[in-house]
């Protein structure tokens, strides 16, 4: 039988179409094998309110979160901007006083510490911690890293927050021109960096530190920071903060990491696969290399039916399960959370959706997972605060 041209193309044009249909009816509903939540609207327990000497009450409240990362007790560690120049906005109240910089909850998310000296220098920036906090680790020996994306340091805290162990970089000076910036309190810092310093950083987003050895050095404890806001570079330091490796560069080959607005790169962590996987935010795609640099794959982080948004791959966490089946994605262009398939690399479901009310997202920045499998989510920019979602 003889099968006219039109009626081919029309069959064709059908079966995409329901290929069409299917395909956002999965994005929709989550992929069977996608693990299911739901958000706690009582995570965290509302922050303490102070009275002073004159009676006034002065409710804390935190500024843009910046990162969230998980201790070995299912405690959360955030750190907030709060306490920088313009870091609580008017909508917050008159009477509000910023958040100590680092708040650690636990599990039923009551406060059990705070700490981080919010002292400011006179052009306003952060005195001791890195400035514009950005990204938070806690190691195998359960110490606090955090970076900061307007500073050129890396910092590692003891977990109390009482003594600073190490800093990686030297505090207002970055890998750049001393005119990158030139109306910043740090001038040298900023894109475009030089990407190129063993000393010097240049606005860090992102730091991971391997509990296994180096493949160099033998050593444990590699310190693999994400210099992406002035730079565009993995750069690897030694447990003593001794400069190891690095890669990257600005562009949108392979192996390359976007050249403007930051992000570049975004995020770091090493799975349990020995592969570094990396946030390259702007190109809405994770790139993973081995642990000296070599390219091993490109994820795209490109829902077929939202192809407008951008900064989609924005930070990365991996479930907790020893295969690490799941990876989670946020991503700002959609102001939700992608569920990944860690091996095949492909969307199975996704957490949030934009908006303001409990489980909506504005500005998903940070993710990270419990033990138990519970996802928390930090919000910067619009949305200024952390949400836990619990596994179904």
């Amino acid at each position: 039988m003889k099968i006219s041209r039109p009626f081919v193309a029309a069959a064709l044009l059908t079966l995409a179409a329901l290929v069409w249909v299917r395909d956002r009816a999965a994005m929709a509903q989550g992929d069977s094998r996608s693990p299911s939540y739901k958000v706690d609207p009582f995570w965290p327990k509302p922050l303490p309110i102070v009275r002073d000497a004159d009676g006034q009450t002065h409710p804390w409240v935190t500024g843009e979160v910046g990162a969230t990362c998980v201790d070995r007790r299912d405690h959360i560690i955030t750190v907030n901007r709060g306490f920088l120049k313009g870091g609580l906005i008017g909508q917050e109240g008159r009477q509000s006083v910023p958040a100590p910089p680092v708040i650690e909850f636990d599990a039923d998310g009551k406060i059990v510490n705070t700490w981080g000296d919010a002292a400011l220098t006179p052009q306003g920036a952060a005195a001791t911690l890195p400035h514009g906090m950005h990204g938070c680790f806690v190691d195998y020996e359960d110490n606090i890293w955090i970076a900061g994306n307007l500073d050129g340091i890396v910092q590692k805290w003891t977990h109390d927050g009482r003594r600073m162990l190490l800093q990686i970089g030297t505090k207002g000076v970055c890998d750049g021109s001393p005119t990158t910036s030139p109306n910043a309190p740090y001038p040298s810092c900023g894109e475009p960096g030089m990407n190129a310093s063993r000393t010097l950083l240049n606005d860090p987003a992102d730091v991971f530190v391997d509990p296994n050895p180096d493949p160099v050095t033998g050593e444990r404890g590699s310190v693999y920071i994400a210099d992406g806001y002035g730079n565009y570079r993995i750069a690897v330091f030694d447990s003593r903060g001794k400069y190891l490796r690095q890669w990257g560069s600005p562009g949108s080959e392979p192996g390359q990491f976007v050249a403007r607005g930051g992000g570049h790169p975004h995020c770091v962590l090493i799975g349990v696969d020995g592969l570094v996987y990396t946030c390259d935010r702007g190109q809405n795609r994770l790139q993973v290399f081995d642990k000296l640099g070599t390219l091993k794959r490109i994820i795209p982080i490109d829902p077929p039916d939202q192809k407008s948004a951008t900064a989609r791959a924005c930070d990365l966490a991996f479930s907790t399960d020893p295969r690490q089946t799941f990876m989670y994605v946020t991503d700002l262009g959609s102001d939700r959370v992608w569920i990944l398939d860690r091996e095949k690399g492909t969307i199975i479901g996704s957490l949030g959706r934009p908006g303001h009310m409990a489980g909506e997202l504005t500005f998903p920045h940070t993710v990270a997972v419990d033990s138990k499998g519970n996802v928390y989510v930090s919000e910067t920019i619009g949305g200024r605060r952390s949400q836990k979602f619990v596994r179904g």
